[in-house]
Parts: C-alpha cells; structure tokens; sequence
C-alpha cells in the first residue's frame, strides 16, 4: 500500500503543496491509517489542518478504498 499511497501523494496533493512552499512526506502506513508530516510553509499554517482532512485524506480515500484516514505527526 506504500507505493500507491506515494504515487498519489506524488502526483496529485504534492504539486498543490509545493505551490503554497510547503512539502508533504508519508511518514508510515498501517491499517489503513496515513501519517503524514507537513514540511516548510505547511508548517504550523493556519490552513494545514484543512489541508490534511479536506484535501490530502478526501483525494487518498478516494484514490485507495482501502485508506481509514490521515494523522498527521510532528
């Protein structure tokens, strides 16, 4: 699940980060559960917790049924 968790990230919520100055790194994958670290710009943002749960967990949901949600990790 690893690989298909990276490829989404990399193709489709990464590009968007990246043109706020932010980055995002898979951190683990297990059960189902994503925990993601919010790099640069992203960091602390106001608006990153939107950013995980209105954008990176819908678009990973969606991508792979297999995905429960997202926690993000410091």
């Amino acid at each position: 699940m690893w690989a298909k968790v990276n490829k989404v990230i990399d193709e489709k919520i990464r590009p968007g980060v990246q043109m706020d100055g932010g980055d995002i790194e898979v951190v683990d994958v297990e059960n189902g559960i994503v925990k993601v670290r919010l790099l640069g710009a992203c960091q602390g943002c106001p608006s990153a917790t939107a950013t995980l749960f209105g954008g990176v967990e819908r678009i990973l949901k969606s991508e792979i049924p297999e995905i429960k949600g997202v926690v993000p990790v410091m």
